[in-house]
């Protein structure tokens, strides 16, 4: 017989403002046994975090009410659980990868203190025991030379790089249960394969329930015993992966499985200026030692690129985490020190001061990939609840 190891029972979630609550989860009803893998799948806004969040009560109350419903691991109420059960809770028997790990890495800590704490915290384990057990982890999950990262800050590392140590840390603790929101998401296909072995091996290992949130339904194939589907709040289907797949019932979960970007790039303009011209690019960061912090080396991050964009044109920079593309975009932006030659619509700007460059950076917008560090946090956007 199946144990069941966590119970979502008619959850609803709301949202106060002023005298105003919207509900944000609507009578969501969900269970995970020991050794299975749920998939929670549905567009952005869906309600799907704020379901996972609910599971450890991580969302802030105010304004966060749980309306109706409870959520049950091992039988016990978590919604109703003391402050002192929860933290018992927390990292021991229920992980959790989040979404965004610059927000939740401390940015004033190397990797190897943030690391050690988990295991001091929650396994009681010495730090030279520790450090054998970091070291293995962080290569499982695709850190290379892991030993020299040790020393890095989170601002160091890419953001793929950033993403595996976060699943490092959740994994660390070998939980009962992990929650892993979007945490391939940030990743190569070459990593995200080898995360996504790990966390069917540990899976393995320790008889460990899984809820995996994602847009990615490849992922849900290849990884998800169960699918749940979420839409404005509610769970409107939930099956097998397999019978959802081949049989989806409901008009949404459809449209999901049928949706598949289509489209052919904009015809060139003939003939097309060039725009962008980049010749010999470097970008190298100091490595500094000892107490006085000397520069002992530099680390060559991006060597000697060069390209040319045309008017009108795009173009793809593909490759893994940690290759160097998201630098080489910082150093075209001139907000990172770099060598080589860089010239926009025939004007250099490598020589250029902080008053010449601002007419120039009106001229070139960027998307950044953190969201959540770019946005306001005490201002309210878009519209009011």
């Amino acid at each position: 017989m199946t144990q069941t190891l966590l119970a979502i029972e008619n959850l609803s979630v709301g949202f106060r403002h002023q005298q105003t609550v919207r509900t944000v989860v609507n009578d969501v009803s969900l269970q995970i046994e020991a050794g299975e893998t749920l998939a929670l799948v549905g567009e952005s806004g869906s309600g799907k975090s704020v379901t996972a969040l609910s599971i450890l009560r991580l969302l802030p109350s105010p304004p966060v009410e749980y309306l109706s419903g409870d959520i049950r691991f091992h039988g016990e109420s978590l919604l109703h659980a003391s402050d002192q059960t929860l933290r018992g809770v927390r990292g021991n028997k229920i992980a959790m990868i989040f979404q965004e790990p610059m927000v939740s890495l401390n940015p004033l800590h190397t990797l190897e203190k943030q690391l050690y704490e988990v295991l001091s915290l929650h396994r009681g384990m010495r730090r030279e025991a520790a450090r054998g057990e970091i070291l293995n982890c962080l290569d499982r999950v695709g850190i290379r030379q892991a030993a020299k990262r040790l020393t890095d800050y989170p601002h160091q590392l890419s953001g793929g790089e950033r993403q595996r140590v976060m699943i490092a840390m959740a994994l660390l603790t070998r939980p009962e249960l992990l929650i892993a929101d979007e945490p391939t998401t940030a990743l190569d296909v070459s990593v995200q394969a080898q995360i996504l072995q790990l966390l069917r091996e540990l899976q393995g290992e320790l008889n460990m329930g899984m809820l995996f949130i994602t847009h990615n339904l490849s992922i849900v194939r290849k990884l998800a015993h169960r699918v749940a589907v979420m839409q404005n709040g509610r769970c409107v289907e939930q099956n097998n992966a397999a019978t959802l797949f081949a049989s989806p019932t409901h008009p949404y979960t459809q449209k999901l499985l049928n949706s598949e970007p289509s489209g052919d790039p904009v015809p060139l303009p003939e003939p097309a200026s060039t725009l962008l011209d980049v010749e010999q690019l470097q970008v190298a960061f100091p490595i500094r030692k000892g107490i006085l912090k000397r520069i002992v080396d530099h680390n060559v991050v991006v060597k000697n690129i060069s390209f040319t964009l045309r008017a009108g044109e795009t173009l793809g920079l593909v490759g893994e985490s940690g290759s160097g593309k998201s630098t080489t975009g910082l150093a075209l932006l001139r907000l990172i020190n770099s060598q080589g030659s860089i010239i926009f619509d025939g004007q250099p700007l490598q020589n250029l001061n902080r008053r010449q460059l601002l007419p120039i950076r009106h001229r070139i917008q960027v998307v950044f990939s953190g969201s959540k560090l770019l946005a306001q946090p005490t201002t309210q956007r878009f519209a009011d609840y």
